[in-house]
């Protein structure tokens, strides 16, 4: 069986899409004519043996909390002991959007052809890593594969209120900078001209703040737009730069140098690689393939590097918390917990830990930051507004004088 997108007109006269499985188009015809529906398009979702399909089956893409949606709801029903094909259809079923729907029908068709859930997991790579198909895979081989989605929902939830942590913590920021720079943008182009132009025609000389305010003021009226073109020309050539891999390597090592960030960037990282590795472990990947696969999941181009590194010195016969430390990468503590755990056995245990001991220390940091960041942003705009009006009000008491 396989999916079959189609497209029809229901009894209000009104178009209707939607995704449903079956043998053949002409099923799929007959299942909607039982539906009260009028169907007028009907085409499989994807094909095997369509390249076309094919590749857009294979550059899908769904959101974390979709994907954490997805996996908890297979996690419960395989753990219900239901059949696996079974499981995907009442998933696929659950879902209101049809690209998520289509693609759980994809992964069921090809399980229902003799697939392993990992290899067809494996054709739609944007949506399911290298580290989510790895647990599966596991999970397969070792019979637990309805603990290994559960941990899995966990792992995705994680990251997903990770990520929300740190977006709602920089939302305020940027818009506060924003709308300084719009409103400081708005009074030296539009307010400032035009007050300042009547101290100009009087003939008496002005202050330097005022006349600093002017000169900038004609700046940004005369160039303004062209400063806006070249900023946005220089966001896009950057980001075309760091398409490359080396000139991204030689940034991401200079951004590990920077005081504040490198210590953010480390912890992010370093919690990620902990956690990665701490729920392959536990679902019972080996040790080097966990190394590896943890690896990958690295933002950072040089800690992905340093992990690398660790990887191949644990496949030589070094330890793991040895490996770490030679790295020079990852925190002391860290090192020390992966050092305990080895010595204990319950090395994954400590993995867990460790990853939360960084995750409480990045979002403590973070706060710290904001703390100090938002009041400074106040205190600088305040300062900004303060000097226009003072480039204002210092002509009128100058005129003043002279009159008096």
């Amino acid at each position: 069986m396989g999916a079959y997108s189609y497209q029809a007109i229901n009894e209000q006269g009104k178009k209707v899409k939607g995704v449903l499985e079956g043998d053949s188009a002409r099923q799929i015809r007959a299942q909607l004519r039982e539906k009260n529906l009028k169907p007028i398009e009907v085409e499989a979702a994807a094909e095997t043996g369509g390249k076309k399909k094919q590749s857009a089956f294979a550059r899908t893409r769904v959101s974390t909390a979709d994907l954490s949606l997805i996996t908890r709801q297979l996690a419960t029903l395989i753990q219900s002991n239901l059949p696996l094909d079974e499981a995907l259809n009442a998933t696929a079923q659950q879902s209101r959007k049809p690209q998520i729907k289509s693609l759980i029908l994809e992964v069921r068709s090809r399980v229902l052809e003799g697939h392993t859930l990992a290899n067809a997991l494996g054709e739609a790579p944007r949506v399911f890593d290298e580290l989510y198909r790895s647990m599966v895979r596991a999970g397969e081989h070792a019979g637990f594969l309805g603990l290994v989605l559960d941990r899995l929902a966990d792992h995705t939830e994680n990251s997903q209120y990770t990520q929300q942590k740190l977006k709602m913590a920089m939302i305020y920021p940027f818009i506060l900078v924003g709308v300084a720079i719009s409103v400081i943008s708005a009074l030296m182009v539009f307010v400032v001209p035009k007050l300042l132009g009547i101290f100009e025609n009087s003939g008496a000389e002005l202050p330097v703040l005022t006349r600093a305010l002017v000169a900038s003021s004609d700046f940004l009226t005369s160039y303004g737009l062209y400063v806006l073109i070249a900023i946005v020309g220089l966001v896009f050539a950057f980001r075309h730069a760091l398409k490359d891999e080396g000139r991204r390597r030689q940034y991401h090592g200079f951004l590990l140098k920077v005081p504040f960030i490198s210590g953010v960037l480390r912890a992010m990282d370093t919690a990620r690689f902990a956690s990665t590795l701490s729920i392959m472990m536990a679902s019972g990947v080996p040790l080097l393939e966990g190394l590896k696969i943890s690896g990958e999941v690295l933002a950072n181009l040089v800690l992905r590097q340093s992990s690398m590194d660790v990887a191949t010195r644990v496949q030589e016969g070094s330890s793991l918390h040895k490996a770490m430390e030679q790295s020079g990468e990852f925190p002391p503590m860290m090192v020390h917990m992966v050092a305990s755990g080895e010595a204990s056995g319950e090395l994954e245990t400590m993995l867990e830990r460790a990853a939360k001991n960084q995750e409480r220390e990045l979002e403590m940091t973070l706060s710290t930051l904001m703390g100090v960041l938002e009041p400074l942003l106040v205190v600088g705009m305040g300062g900004m507004v303060l000097m226009i009006v003072l480039a204002v009000l210092l002509p009128m008491f100058n005129l003043n004088t002279l009159i008096n």
